[in-house]
Formats: structure tokens, sequence, C-alpha cells
């Protein structure tokens, strides 16, 4: 309920494979890609905690301070409402696996719910983050956000996880130090959630100074919520941290959108670090165009030099255009330099 000032931990560990194979394998390869390249001894504190959103690891007193993050509280207090029926539920299901390993049985599975304690705003800074802040430290690497892609929450996850960014920095009192995020890939979910929506927040996220995002709609699994492909994600973010922290001249963004131009039947999209743009596997995927009525339909794209030209015959006059806007969508377009771009929407 309150910050700690000491964590529960074995300490600094030399990586080797009876060490790592309980660490993050995306900061593990992250690490790696820093310490081949740069040369350079990399230390990296794993402290996470899976299935949790960004208002838990955010500082309570900064989520208070803006009034606009009320509702953050407000999903905490339905929450606990309900902490009769889920503290009861979670002491059977505990009491089954017990007996199942007793028994020597299989433990039985059960439909994943949150656990309450690891969601309550500012829970998991207080424990898992505060007793960090003394240490020196070069920049954040940082990959959550599904569980914040609830329809109610999605809208409101920029303002969330901008906050946290800010008041990490200013808690630290590093100065500015690098935040570089994963924008979460594809997965089927359902209607109950809203994937592109979290996506859009985390792009605009972008405006926060000395950010970068890996993107990895291209590696995902969308049966999966747990992508199995670490590497990528990992190497993605160590151009990110070659490019901020380094000073390497290195890209380390696909594509961002930049603005959309209507151009009579079509609509042309204009982007940031789209040097070599070209589309994987053939014609563009992905793209819709939506008149002022904005209703979005699915179009055609082909690629124009650094920019995407997007038409659908039923939409005359097209005025906003989307990429990649479903849960699992399927998206085909890097730059020069492989990285895929993210998806978003012209509509505000």
């Amino acid at each position: 309920m309150y910050p700690l000032d000491d964590v529960e931990t074995d300490g600094w560990a030399q990586s080797t494979p009876e060490t790592a194979k309980n660490f993050s394998a995306v900061g593990w390869y992250f690490a790696r890609e820093i310490e081949q390249r740069e040369h350079v001894p990399v230390g990296v504190i794993d402290s996470t905690w899976g299935g949790t959103v960004a208002d838990a690891w955010t500082r309570e007193a900064a989520l208070g301070a803006d009034a606009a993050l009320a509702p953050a509280f407000g999903a905490w207090a339905k929450m606990t409402e309900r902490e009769t029926d889920a503290l009861a539920r979670e002491k059977d299901e505990h009491r089954q696996r017990d007996e199942a390993r007793a028994a020597g049985k299989q433990e039985p599975e059960f439909a994943w719910h949150p656990q309450l304690e690891s969601w309550g705003p500012g829970r998991l800074w207080n424990g898992m983050i505060a007793p960090l802040t003394p240490m020196a430290m070069r920049g954040v690497i940082w990959y959550q956000g599904e569980s914040n892609s609830a329809l109610a929450r999605a809208p409101l996850y920029s303002r969330v996880f901008g906050t946290m960014i800010e008041d990490w920095r200013h808690e630290w009192a590093e100065g500015d130090f690098p935040f570089l995020f994963v924008q979460i890939s594809n997965f089927k979910s359902n209607a109950t959630e809203d994937w592109a929506e979290l996506r859009e927040q985390q792009l605009k996220t972008l405006a926060v100074r000395n950010t970068a995002m890996a993107v990895t709609i291209d590696i995902g699994n969308p049966d999966n919520v747990h992508p199995t492909d670490k590497v990528d994600v990992g190497l993605r973010l160590a151009r990110a941290a070659r490019a901020l922290s380094y000073g390497e001249r290195v890209e380390f963004e696909g594509p961002v959108f930049r603005q959309a131009t209507a151009e009579g039947a079509a609509i042309r999209v204009w982007f940031d670090h789209a040097a070599g743009l070209a589309a994987k596997g053939g014609e563009v995927t992905g793209f819709e165009v939506a008149a002022a009525d904005g209703k979005f339909m699915a179009a055609t794209a082909r690629i124009d030099g650094e920019t995407v030209v997007a038409e659908s015959p039923a939409v005359a006059e097209p005025v906003e255009v989307r990429y990649g806007w479903a849960n699992s969508p399927q998206c085909n377009l890097f730059n020069g330099e492989g990285l895929p771009a993210s998806p978003f929407t012209s509509a505000e």
C-alpha cells in the first residue's frame, strides 16, 4: 500500500543458461545485442509481472494529480467490489491445485483472471519499482499493454502511460532517460477488447520526448497472447537504444504515419522513417478508407515513393484512412531496413 525502500532479490547474477531461463527473454536478447555491438558490460534488471495494467506500475500520486485519469481509480473500485468472490475463487483454485499435486495428478487448468493485488493503482510501483529508484540507470525497456486493451481502458492508455514515463523520470532524477517500448502484437482476442485502439494510444505516446517504439505487428501469434518470437523484439529495442543511448546513426523505427491528403477518389498517406518503402509478399494489405460519414471500407493500396495511395470503389471521396485496424490485422508494409509500419488511423 506504500512505496518500499527494498526489494526481495538474489542480487546481480552473471548470464548463464541456468540464470537466463527464468529471466526476460526480450531483455536478454536486448542486452546481448548491446553488449556485442558496443563492447560494454550490460546490466539489466528484470522487474516484471505478467497480465497487469499500466496503472499498477504508475505512482498513485501521479495518477491522482490528473483528473482525466479518474477512470483508472473507478476501474479499480469496481474490481474491489468483487473482491470477496474473487478471493474465494482464487482460494478454491489453489486448493484444487494442491490436492492434485498431493495425489500425483495433473494440476487442473482454470480460465485466466487478474490477481487483485497486482492491478491496484500504484501497487506494482510501490513494491517493484520504487525500491530501484536510488540506482543509477541508462534507460527503460517496456513490454506491456495487453491488459489495458479493454474497451473502457484502451482510449486512456496514452494518458496513463505518458504520465508513468514522466513520473518515473522525475522519481529517478536521472533526466529524460530513453524509454523504449514495444507496441502490442496481433492477437484475435474478442469484442470486449480493442487492440487497434491500444496500438494507436502507444503510437501517440511517441510524442513524449526521448521515446521509441518497437512495432511487432508482423511477428505475433494470432492464437497466443504471448508471441514466441522474442529475438526480433529484443533486436528492435536494441536498435532504438543504439540510436538514443549510444548515438549511432541507425534507423530504429518502421514507417510512422505523418499525414493524409485527399486526392479526388484516392487518399495519399505520408510517413516518416519510410526510406525504401515496400510491401512484403506482394500487394499492400491492411488499408481502409472512409468518406465524411466515417464508415471505413477495405481499400486497394499502392506504394508511390515514400507514400501510399489508397482508394476504394465504395468510397467516392475518401477523407480518412487507416491501416492494420483490427485486433489481429494482416499487415505487410515495411521500410528498407525491414522494420514494419505501425498500424494507425488518420481519424481523430
